[in-house]
């Protein structure tokens, strides 16, 4: 079989180059093309290169019509008319370079004579780190080089080995490799013995050898790494450790590596003569750790195995360690209630030392007296957060993580009722890609005492809840700022706190920021629109947490008039959380808006919400007649005391002219004036004197009337229905008696009263009176008479017909069944004549009859 093979490899191989040569004849069947130097030439060297036409093969006519043209690269490079065409090339590319020679005879058709190949590269460089190592004691040599640059020529390497023994060795290295097995492995048997390697590169331009290599058995073995690696815990100890292996061959040294798994750097240790055991120390309880090992022949030379395979294992677990970091907020509820919600971190897998099954929450109140007994709280939880609501009061909390093997020592914080100061002047703006920026001022008072600063952000939207996340970051009293960068994402608006923590509590300030802002993508949605009396109050829903797409700033509300040209109103009003309503004045009643509105952030307004139609009611503006409807309020309030209404009537009376609100007529076109024109010149003569006697600011001439009055009071028996007047003050115990005199006169009293002169030509008939004043004075009862007394006084006694009385007439003093106050007579006014006709007759302590005038004709008793 292996001679069948054999000759059909040969006669494979001459019928290819049959074929080639078969080729190039066809390929130059018209000319010759020769190249001079040679065909491989160095990088930089100029190349002649030149076309000849063979005998018989050029045109059938003249030479003029016969032209030879030059291709490189399929480049036209030069043409002639001739039969030989010679060309000079230099400044020729790395690697290979095609050339075409064509003739043509007289016309556009170019038919091939022949072409030529030209390489261009460089010798080889001298081949570096030559290096050569055996894989354990029965495994081959391998060299390795590096070859350099590429020559683009066709080069070989060739390695060179000799040693002890006549070791003459040459290999050489198939092409494009850079390494070469010798086949070949070295004794342990002598390992100090020394071998010589060199490789040496060639090509037709030239070659080049590496330096040599000196090397014996122990520089180039590698071991194999140890297998059946394996750690012990005894006792189950957490933090100790025993690891063995089997190391596989003739080991001195070896090294061992290992990290919790969680991390990056690894810890390294070396061993010598070890005889496959180790005991670690300062391991970390409840950690997965990853463990790999290498060995080594020698403690100075060789090389080091390959790491073996990693192990991982975990240590046992152990109480946790350190404390949790603890963090609270409060929010005041009704009723002297707040809910105090508490948040903490996760342990790390150190801390933790085994799975934490729970977290132990104990809440104590400090009671107010020291007496009393404090009310304690405790509570397992397996969340990061826990929230109870309390009475408000000063409380001391204390949070410790718990596994199966115990318990962390307690977190303690202590939330009081009022909160302590807080940072003064924080400003919270974006950083660019950084996060948010966050700076601020310690507080104005006993900043010294400030322990630390913690700053808290939660993005805006999640609410209160106690599982809402909530992000914090402690911070040494050094610091004024501080970048919040994790767990900050774009287009999200923050809530952010800036806490001072004092040894006995924090106070806080807060403000909100985002990292980047776009326009909402949607508006408020108007909820409710109430229409008043040109107001109007709208209520809205806050546009989600996930459209808002930042921090809002401020809202717009659009009311436009239906049906109108006419601008829309834009109201504005500054982003509160929580605050959806708001009440809107200064609207036209009776017309109809549409209304609608808008949201903004930093990045620009939004798109507007739903609209609605609001239509105001069509009333007056009763706010115009609030004020004088108020003040005649307290006008009627004032007027209802008895004393203010009688001050400013007596103030009106003395004020008003004489003739103001004069109901009777002129005395100068009366029925008097014209029956008795006898007196008419008497009667103007003393109209005159009383002139010139209120001219001359002087009394009128009076009469004197003496009445003598019993110690009772007198009375006015009606024998006819009454015209006087009612006041509800009078006492009217019955028909009989309606004035009672306040106080009885004494007998003898006199009172005064002033008459002009009146004419006395009328004769008096039987039964009347003469003179009314007589009749009314002296006519009565006589004053020194002291049994007289004044008696009873019929109504129809008064002359029944009379022209004209004053109207500047004082009233009586008002009457009571009681005595009056202060032994003063109040006022009181009473008529005997029709209403409309007279004024009241006035009785007092003088009568003054000035400008009476009276009918002298018949009294009827």
């Amino acid at each position: 079989m292996a001679y069948v093979a054999g000759v059909y490899s040969a006669t494979l191989i001459l019928f290819i180059t049959w074929l080639l040569m078969k080729a190039e004849i066809e390929v130059c069947k018209k000319g010759v093309v020769t190249v001079s130097p040679s065909r491989t030439v160095l990088f930089g060297s100029t190349v002649n290169i030149s076309c000849s036409l063979k005998p018989k093969e050029g045109c059938s006519r003249t030479s003029n019509f016969q032209k030879l043209t030059f291709y490189q690269n399929r480049l036209r490079v030069h043409s002639q008319k001739t039969h030989l065409l010679s060309i000079q090339v230099s400044n020729l590319h790395l690697g290979t370079t095609v050339f075409v020679c064509k003739v043509s005879c007289g016309g556009h058709v170019e038919s091939q004579v022949c072409g030529a190949d030209i390489s261009v590269g460089v010798t080889p460089e001298q081949p570096q780190n030559l290096s050569c190592s055996q894989l354990g004691e029965q495994g081959n040599v391998v060299c390795t080089w590096d070859k350099g640059r590429d020559t683009h020529l066709y080069t070989v390497h060739t390695l060179q080995l000799t040693g002890p023994n006549n070791l003459d060795l040459e290999k050489q290295c198939a092409p494009y490799h850079d390494d070469l097995d010798l086949g070949m492995s070295l004794s342990p048997a002598s390992p100090e013995a020394n071998y010589t390697a060199k490789v040496v590169a060639s090509n037709s331009l030239g070659n080049s050898s590496s330096l040599p290599l000196v090397f014996s058995f122990v520089d180039i073995v590698k071991p194999l790494p140890p297998s059946d690696i394996r750690a012990d815990f005894p006792n189950l100890l957490a933090n100790f450790c025993t690891l063995q292996w089997q190391d596989r061959g003739p080991v001195v040294l070896n090294r061992l590596q290992f990290r919790p798994v969680h991390e990056n750097a690894w810890k390294t240790v070396h061993v010598a003569n070890s005889g496959g055991r180790y005991d670690l120390y300062n391991l970390i309880p409840f950690t997965e750790y990853e463990f790999q090992i290498s060995s080594k022949l020698h403690s100075v030379k060789g090389r080091w195995s390959d790491w073996s395979k990693s192990l991982r294992t975990q240590t046992p677990r152990e109480e946790p360690v350190g404390t949790l970091d603890v963090w609270y907020t409060v929010d005041d509820l009704e009723g002297g209630l707040q809910n105090v919600s508490l948040f903490w971190k996760n342990m790390s897998m150190s801390e933790a030392r085994g799975i934490i099954l729970g977290y132990q929450v104990t809440i104590q109140e400090v009671p107010g007296d020291s007496l009393a007994v404090p009310h304690t709280l405790e509570n397992l939880t397996s969340h990061t957060h826990f929230a109870v609501v309390l009475p408000q009061n000063d409380y001391v909390v204390a949070v410790s993580a718990v596994n199966s093997e115990g318990s962390s020592s307690p977190s303690r914080t202590f939330i009081p009722r009022q909160p302590r100061k807080a940072p003064q002047n924080i400003l919270a703006k974006p950083q660019g890609t950084d996060g948010i920026g966050v700076t601020w001022e310690p507080p104005h008072e006993a900043a010294m005492l400030v322990k630390e600063y913690l700053v808290e952000w939660r993005a805006l939207g999640t609410g209160s809840s106690p599982s809402s996340p909530v992000n914090w970051r402690r911070l040494p009293t050094v610091n004024m700022s501080a970048v919040i960068s994790e767990h900050v994402k774009p287009h999200v608006c923050y809530q952010i706190r800036l806490c001072a923590l004092w040894g006995d509590g924090a106070g806080c300030a807060r403000t909100w920021a985002d990292l980047t802002s776009k326009e909402p993508l949607t508006g408020p949605r108007v909820q409710n629109a109430t229409a008043g009396k040109g107001t109007a109050t709208v209520t809205w829903d806050e546009i989600p947490a996930q459209d808002q797409m930042g921090c809002l700033l401020h809202y717009k509300i659009y009311l436009k008039e239906l049906r109108s040209q006419s601008p829309s109103h834009i109201f504005e009003i500054p982003y509160e959380v929580g605050n959806t309503t708001r009440l809107i004045r200064g609207l036209r009643p009776g017309v109809t808006y549409v209304l609608w509105m808008t949201a903004s952030t930093a990045a620009g307004e939004g798109p507007r919400g739903n609209e609605r139609e609001l239509s105001l009611e069509d009333t007056p503006e009763w706010n115009i007649l609030v004020v004088p409807i108020a003040v005649a309020l307290v006008a009627v309030g004032i007027f209802s005391m008895p004393r203010v209404r009688a001050k400013v009537k007596s103030v009106f009376w003395a004020l008003q002219p004489q003739w103001y609100n004069q109901e009777i007529p002129d005395p100068a076109n009366s029925m008097w004036a014209k029956k008795y024109s006898i007196i008419e010149d008497e009667m103007q003569l003393h109209f005159q004197s009383l002139s010139n006697n209120c001219t001359n600011s002087e009394e009128p001439e009076t009469l004197e009337i003496n009445e003598v009055l019993p110690k009772s009071a007198p009375t006015l028996q009606e024998t006819h229905p009454s015209c006087w007047p009612r006041d509800h003050n009078l006492h009217e115990p019955g028909r009989e008696s309606w004035l009672q005199v306040p106080k009885p006169f004494e007998v003898g009293a006199e009172y005064g009263v002033s008459h002009p002169s009146t004419p006395a030509s009328h004769r008096p008939e039987k039964g009347q009176v003469t003179d009314p004043y007589r009749a009314m004075g002296s006519g009565g009862p006589k004053a020194e008479d002291p049994g007289s007394h004044l008696r009873a006084i019929p109504v129809d006694y008064l002359p029944a017909h009379i022209d004209y009385l004053p109207s500047n007439l004082d009233y009586l003093p008002s009457t009571a069944a009681g005595p009056p106050e202060d032994s003063e007579l109040q006022g009181l006014s009473f008529s005997i004549f029709p209403k409309g006709s007279f004024h009241p007759l006035i009785c007092g302590e003088k009568l003054t009859l000035d400008r009476v005038k009276i009918d002298p004709g018949p009294i009827t008793h």
